[in-house]
């Protein structure tokens, strides 16, 4: 029998995958792999701590996990896989299903024939036609030669003060990998916030970790030009008239597909310009597939077609179409929840599912969030803050969505959300969630757990919830309710919001009521540092008559806004 060939145009993540994933299921097939770069199965997720020095050996952002580099010798001997660097397609022919590349080292061209062709030609980077955008030191970060000039930057400490434009995982991580090489840095978001898959209340407690440790953050407010001299980039003119003073300027506003070979093609694409493809990473062409950043995928919550640029989405889809071009379309991939997390300096920050403002998008009113602060595990263990923020629907009470943010464990939290959304499990499943416990790893009443007993709880009317938002909105209109904190002396001396708060301790609050106001329907706010305390006050305050009660949620620990101290 024939061998069949197949052809595979994109190296990194999910063109890598795809090919060896097709090996592994078809040892006689002729399997050819086409790179523009000269870099193969790049771990494009590390570039940032590269950059920033968390590791030093270039290298290793082309290895496999055992330290063998991905380059064409290896994928020739290990996997029997001819790979073609600086090789770019150039057209697809489909009729006679015949590829043209050029070597881009010789100017020579070359047609392969294919039986089944994979299209993993990644994104592009959003350069928008700002007024000087050409100078020297404005850049992006998405391919090794980004990586290598922002990498030579931090080690030639030659700049001292960057811009970077975009507030999203790859802004944020730029970020922190220049301001640790003792470059000034300012983030520059036209929205009101940074991370937009979290919702405003801990998106900013995000951006109040980021500016205390010396990064300035200019939301609501886009960049009109670049300001250069001789060349070069001296400055950022923002939309709102300032000028930010820089020597170095990194877009990290998004991606888009990299389709223009499929459009060529007649391929079909979507809305977002990635190209369509089915649950087997099938094209518009049956003989055609595609897969990674270049790609269309299905949103498992609403059903229609998202862009996720994402490196293990990337590799999922590619395992997909790998199989499926060599045994035939006999597995799917179902599309993405939008899980994702990202680190800020010693701050995470994920989220999974929706978020209220993306349900709100979809037209959903039948759903309840709840904040919840707490530590990651026992203080003797050396704890952690957690603030994580649940969404649920009020109907069949299903997880719909789970954001966390803190300098805990995160990626413990999101995993777990993202686990129990894709099982549809709803709040009674989760109240008692076997979860691993032990010291050294989280509290015996896991955060996850703690944060579906505060959702059950307030489900159920036990607990009336107000957020730092709504509390803020009301101080802002000189509504004045009686803010009750329920700490000891010791802890408002060192800490506290300054928002005309009574102290009253949970441990003398039976004794003084008489403090509190009168009027049983006057609306009393309860919190403490994380409002445990605040809910038991609450309890306290319903069984004595009073109507009108609301714990703040998450606490002084969830509170984005100004405080005394």
């Amino acid at each position: 029998m024939k061998p069949k060939k197949i052809l595979v145009i994109g190296g990194s993540a999910a063109g890598a995958k795809a090919a060896a994933k097709a090996r592994r299921l078809d040892e006689f097939a002729e399997i050819t792999l086409i790179q523009k770069s000269p870099d193969l199965s790049m771990a494009a997720c590390g570039y940032p701590y590269y950059i920033g020095g968390v590791f030093n050996d270039r290298n290793l952002l082309l290895c496999t996990p055992t330290g063998v580099p991905r380059d064409p010798a290896f994928f020739d001997k290990d996997k029997a896989i001819t790979a073609l660097v600086e090789t770019e397609a150039l057209a697809i022919n489909r009729n006679e299903k015949q590829v043209l590349c050029r070597d881009l080292k010789t100017g020579s061209e070359q047609t392969f024939m294919y039986d089944k062709l994979i299209l993993s030609t990644g994104a592009k980077p959003n350069m928008p036609a700002i007024p000087g955008i050409g100078l020297d030191g404005i850049t992006a970060l998405l391919t090794m030669t980004d990586t290598d000039y922002l990498r030579r930057i931090c080690d030639e400490k030659k700049i001292h003060q960057a811009v970077v434009i975009g507030g999203g995982s790859i802004g944020v991580e730029v970020c922190e990998a220049l301001s640790i090489n003792g470059i000034k840095v300012t983030v520059v978001e036209a929205l009101d916030q940074v991370l937009t898959f979290l919702d405003w209340d801990l998106a900013h407690l995000v951006e109040n970790h980021m500016r205390s440790k010396g990064v300035q953050v200019v939301t609501s407010s886009g960049v009109k030009e670049f300001v250069g001299k001789d060349g070069r980039l001296i400055g950022v003119k923002l939309a709102d008239g300032r000028v930010l003073d820089c020597e170095l300027a990194v877009m990290a506003i998004g991606v888009r597909p990299n389709s223009d070979l499929a459009k060529a093609a007649g391929l079909k694409t979507g809305k977002f310009g990635g190209i369509t493809v089915n649950e087997y990473m099938q094209t518009s062409d049956p003989d055609i597939y595609a897969a990674g950043d270049c790609v269309e995928i299905a949103s498992r919550i609403s059903g229609e077609p998202v862009f996720a640029p994402k490196g293990d989405l990337a590799n999922l889809e590619g395992r997909v179409a790998g199989e499926n071009v060599a045994n035939g379309n006999c597995v799917t991939f179902p599309g993405t929840f939008h899980t994702g997390i990202c680190k800020i300096f010693d701050f995470s920050a994920g989220s999974t599912g929706l978020s209220t403002i993306a349900a709100e998008r979809m037209g959903m009113t039948d759903i309840q969030t709840v904040v919840n602060a707490s530590p990651d595990k026992p203080g003797f263990m050396g704890a952690k803050l957690l603030i994580s923020k649940m969404l649920v629907s009020t109907g069949d009470q299903r997880l719909l969505g789970y954001q966390c943010v803190g300098t805990g464990d995160v990626s413990k939290q999101i995993a777990t959300a993202a686990m129990a959304i894709m099982g549809k499990l709803t709040v009674t499943d989760l109240v008692n969630a076997d979860l691993p416990y032990s010291p050294p790893f989280s509290l015996a009443i896991d955060h996850f757990i703690a944060s579906a007993h505060i959702m059950q709880n307030k489900l159920k009317g036990r607990m009336t919830g107000i957020s730092s938002a709504t509390v803020w909105d009301k101080i802002q209109h000189d509504v004045q309710p009686y803010f009750l904190d329920c700490r000891s002396p010791g802890e408002f001396e060192a800490m506290c919001l300054g928002i005309g708060e009574h102290l009253i301790p949970i441990g003398t609050l039976r004794s003084r009521l008489a403090e509190l106001p009168a009027d049983k329907n006057a609306e009393i706010i309860c919190f403490c540092k994380v409002s445990l305390r605040g809910y038991e006050a609450e309890i306290i305050l319903r069984a004595h008559g009073y109507n009108n009660v609301h714990v703040m949620e998450g606490g002084i620990m969830a509170w984005p806004y100004p405080r005394k101290k």
